[in-house]
């Protein structure tokens, strides 16, 4: 399973979004793909206001304030 992680540089909510990801990583395989927005106009566009996102088959799963629960659940489906 690849799950995408959309962030920028110097985002304290991405780094504590990618922490919360990996923890849920430690229970539940997949592949974390990152993407910075800044280097991508049509992506920078679409999540600028919402990063960090995480997203899985084309869906968003969380953005903003990830939390354990929530990507634990979605990703396991």
């Amino acid at each position: 399973m690849i799950v995408k992680f959309y962030s920028r540089p110097n985002c304290e909510l991405c780094i504590e979004g990618l922490h919360t990801l990996k923890i849920v990583q430690e229970d539940i395989p997949f592949t974390i793909e990152h993407y910075d927005i800044e280097g991508n106009d049509e992506i920078h566009e679409k999540y600028m206001l919402m990063i960090p996102v995480v997203e899985k088959d084309g869906d968003i799963i969380q953005y903003g304030q990830l939390d354990y629960v929530t990507l634990l659940d979605a990703l396991s489906e």
